[in-house]
């Protein structure tokens, strides 16, 4: 195996268009006037999957990354047969990130999430004295607790208390791991509050969430998947969305796999679902405007407690600056749709029974998604559809054994900044 060398590439606003260089960190364009997203763009133009690395890493010519940490695995793509011909579909393709040795899919924590975390700490330096914070509504705490674990990195993972029966392992974390929670009646909104606060001490740095061309592009995976074993673009993407950022993540390659020019010159349809009553990718993008629909702090906790994908529930999406989610559907063409707890746990059981693994909520929300789109006639018979499924394998995963980890601060995001630093620090 030849020896790695980070990816070469640069950064591009995708407001302005202006490239310039990564500092190591860089989350924005320092002279960028308006918010925008920035983009990688990478020396290699063409889709280059590396034999020689395994898992995640795979696809790393169109990762920001450093370095190759371990246990990592790569998405699985493979074509439908029980859900697609139950929908009438002849060309469904199913791309997992989740546990199912079956077809080779072992992510440890049985989410996509695991594509984040492994691209996003493969990017920082190995030599870095600051602490990485992550704010998260649960799944990407647990993928970042896990990878950065296994990895020896220092990290604080900020969540709501009411999301940690999400915490689970196979066993017990690495110490230089810690994880605080806002209390019981918090959403996901105060664990990002918790985070910015901690950030304001220079010895810890914000992963960035959606800002974070790392996260995006370690996403942005699922699509490369499904696009080595398709063969062409998709010409639709079905995906069930908190924040959005994968979406956006996959429109990205599609862009980059259109540049290519190999693998087709189509814009893949992106359709994206919410669970009800936590909607407001959904309620935004029907009303066509690119500001965010109205919702209020205590709405959208309640709103939040209601669902059972609590995952999806986020109140600051990167919906409307340049390069976020309105952008992504305005471009591809594509819609949103909603999903009840009774239409989760519908095809949660109905995909158990088609394709013979179970779904974590969040993805049976997609699927349901694209029950409806095939019910509408958003998408033919014949159409090459990609069902972005995000996780899924929780009962064989956890039937090797597990334990939970407890949050080792519980602390109110109305404290001040200096205390809430003061309350971390004395963790370690």
């Amino acid at each position: 195996m030849r020896k790695f060398q980070p990816t070469q590439y640069k950064l591009q606003n995708v407001g302005t268009g202006r490239i310039f260089e990564d500092r190591g960190w860089t989350l924005a364009d320092p002279e960028s006037k308006e918010p925008s997203l920035v983009r990688a763009v990478y020396a290699n133009k063409q889709f280059t999957p590396r034999d020689d690395l395994k898992g995640l890493y795979r696809y790393a010519e169109w990762m920001p990354v450093r370095r190759v940490l371990k246990n990592s695995c790569a998405p699985v793509t493979f074509k439908s047969k029980g859900l697609g011909k139950h929908l009438g579909l002849d060309n469904l393709y199913i791309t997992f990130s989740g546990y199912n040795p079956r077809i080779g899919a072992k992510f440890q924590t049985c989410s996509f999430k695991e594509t984040e975390a492994y691209s996003v700490c493969a990017r920082l330096a190995k030599d870095e004295k600051r602490t990485l914070v992550v704010q998260s509504a649960g799944n990407t705490a647990r993928a970042f607790a896990q990878v950065c674990s296994d990895n020896e990195i220092p990290i604080v993972i900020c969540i709501p208390e009411d999301n940690k029966h999400d915490l689970w392992f196979h066993g017990k974390l690495n110490p230089c791991v810690k994880l605080i929670a806002a209390p019981h009646g918090s959403d996901y909104y105060d664990a990002i509050s918790l985070g910015d606060k901690l950030c304001e001490d220079p010895r810890y740095f914000a992963e960035g969430g959606a800002k974070n061309v790392a996260r995006r592009d370690g996403m942005g995976t699922t699509l490369l998947s499904a696009v080595e074993a398709i063969g062409r673009i998709p010409d639709a993407y079905f995906q069930a969305v908190g924040s959005g950022t994968g979406a956006i993540a996959a429109w990205e390659n599609n862009l980059r796999l259109i540049e290519d020019g190999r693998f087709g010159t189509n814009k893949m349809k992106i359709f994206v679902a919410q669970n009800r009553p936590f909607t407001l990718l959904h309620d935004s993008w029907k009303a066509h405007n690119r500001s965010l629909a109205e919702l209020s702090a205590a709405q959208g906790r309640r709103d939040s407690e209601c669902i059972l994908a609590k995952v999806l529930s986020n109140r600051k999406p990167p919906y409307s600056l340049a390069g976020g989610l309105f952008d992504a559907l305005e471009d591809s063409k594509g819609d949103t749709f909603t999903a009840s707890n009774d239409d989760i746990i519908y095809w949660i059981l109905q995909f158990r029974n088609l394709e013979g693994f179970d779904l974590l909520p969040a993805p049976a929300c997609a699927v349901h998604a694209l029950s409806e789109a095939v019910r509408e006639g958003k998408v033919a018979k014949d159409d090459v559809v990609m069902l972005n499924i995000t996780g899924g394998g929780l009962l064989a995963s956890m039937a090797k054994g597990f334990q939970f980890k407890e949050p080792d601060l519980v602390i109110s995001p109305e404290l001040s900044a200096d205390e809430i630093i003061a309350k971390v620090d004395s963790l370690f």
